[in-house]
């Protein structure tokens, strides 16, 4: 079987909609730096039509120009209008784009209330990702939401004017975690062999079934000579009961049964990078890690009671599926400074050189430290807490870059659009390119 299923982690798109949390640009930054570490084939970075992302969009752009955000694919989430297509192209450089529209009848019916048919829905999307191809966008997936509830003859309809339009991937969305894994596996053969194109996975966990709903519908995928693309995110954040866990998903690719063995899996995926991009994420959302979360949760290698405890103190295998630390288990997070020494908002240079020599990072100058401690006193007041040892790094590594993060200045959009000029040359140069590939292809 040569088709694999890759992971598309989604933490700093869906995961970031979760209520009432939400993260800085400098986190989801770093984010990215660790989901490339760890092997993660594409990052949905955001939402590039929305003007407070411009900068932390472009600049991670820019720092896998330089080759730190490499080989991860970076994409951006928009509507399937052709509208958002031009918006996202006007503001920033992202080559790899998702259109997203509602196709089941519920939505199509409660959301635009007689407004739009399903043909008026499948027009839409096909304008959308025309536009998208015109303007040179290298890779176009098509999300049909609420996919699970949608009608398969409609589903299949749907995603063949995709393609035919210049799409190259279908995300089936369990928006709402209605699905089953033996429905999800059956639907996702049906609909891959009817269109023949890598196929992703966004699967809810409404039903506590994510990962399973996800690991067959992509083995379904896979049965149809497909590549299929899992959707996560860290530590299961997301809308409601969250989507896939990111852990979870690559533990029950490398150890659940009979899918090893079958070579399915993306061998970039390094698990060892698992228990420090869990628990950054959990510093950066607030939010605890469940003691009983697999692979990274406190009490996943803990045993209490007389038989389990023996058992695994004879043989760690009898009672552990899998290693202590393959996961990587044990990294420290938080900065160490001895004397409880920390840096923010209104610290002094001496202060901030100390946690940079714990780093063993040197400056040219006095200079440049204090540029860089500027920066870090911008970074806390961006964040609003301590920053950590990946922070101060990258910081001190790209303050050009961290700098742009960390930019933000509201547009007065009524009065002044400076980026309108640039813009339009941008759409017309990439236009031109791609008038251009068609003539060479003639």
């Amino acid at each position: 079987m040569d088709n694999r299923i890759y992971l598309l982690d989604v933490t700093n798109r869906d995961g970031v909609q979760t209520s009432r949390l939400g993260l800085a640009k400098l986190e989801k930054t770093v984010l990215n730096i660790l989901l490339n570490r760890m092997g993660v084939f594409q990052s949905e970075i955001g939402f590039p039509t929305t003007l407070h992302e411009t900068n932390y969009i472009n600049a991670n752009l820019e720092l896998a120009k330089i080759g730190v955000l490499k080989p991860m694919k970076l994409s951006g989430w928009m509507r399937a209008v052709e509208s958002d297509v031009e918006k996202a192209v006007e503001l920033t450089q992202l080559e790899h784009i998702n259109l997203s529209i509602s196709t089941s009848n519920q939505m199509i019916n409660g959301k635009f209330q007689g407004k739009y048919d399903g043909e008026d829905i499948i027009k839409m999307m096909v304008d959308a990702v025309k536009r998208a191809d015109d303007l040179g966008i290298k890779t176009i997936g098509v999300n049909a939401e609420d996919a699970s509830r949608t009608s398969m003859e409609f589903l299949i309809k749907f995603s063949l004017a995709a393609k035919k339009a210049g799409a190259h991937q279908i995300r089936y969305c369990d928006t709402l975690g209605y699905e089953t894994p033996f429905r999800i596996h059956f639907r996702m053969k049906d609909l891959t062999k009817a269109v023949d194109l890598p196929m992703e996975l966004h699967c809810h966990n409404d039903l506590g079934m994510a990962v399973a709903n996800s690991i067959m519908g992509a083995k379904g995928v896979l049965e149809e000579g497909q590549d299929a693309l899992i959707n996560t995110t860290v530590n299961s954040m997301g809308e409601r009961a969250g989507n896939a866990d990111l852990a979870s998903t690559a533990l029950a690719l490398k150890h659940g049964a009979d899918i090893e063995e079958l070579g399915m899996v993306d061998p970039r995926i390094d698990l060892s990078k698992a228990w420090k991009i869990a628990n950054y994420a959990s510093l950066a959302f607030g939010v605890p890690i469940p003691v009983n979360q697999p692979g990274v949760g406190e009490n996943a290698f803990a045993h209490e009671s007389g038989i389990h405890a023996d058992g695994a103190l004879k043989d760690h295998k009898n009672y552990e599926l899998y290693d202590y630390d393959e996961l990587g288990r044990g990294e420290t997070i938080m900065i160490e400074t001895g004397r409880k020494i920390t840096t923010g908002e209104y610290s002094g240079i001496s202060a901030f050189m100390h946690s940079y020599n714990n780093f063993n990072i040197q400056f040219k100058n006095d200079e440049e430290a204090r540029q860089i401690l500027e920066l870090v006193r911008y970074a806390n007041v961006h964040k609003q807490r301590p920053l950590v040892k990946e922070e101060f790094i990258f910081i001190a590594e790209y303050p050009k870059i961290a700098k742009q993060i960390l930019t933000m200045v509201p547009p007065d959009i009524s009065i002044d659009r400076p980026h309108y000029e640039i813009a339009k040359k941008r759409i017309e140069k990439r236009t031109e390119i791609k008038n251009l590939k068609v003539v060479v292809r003639d």
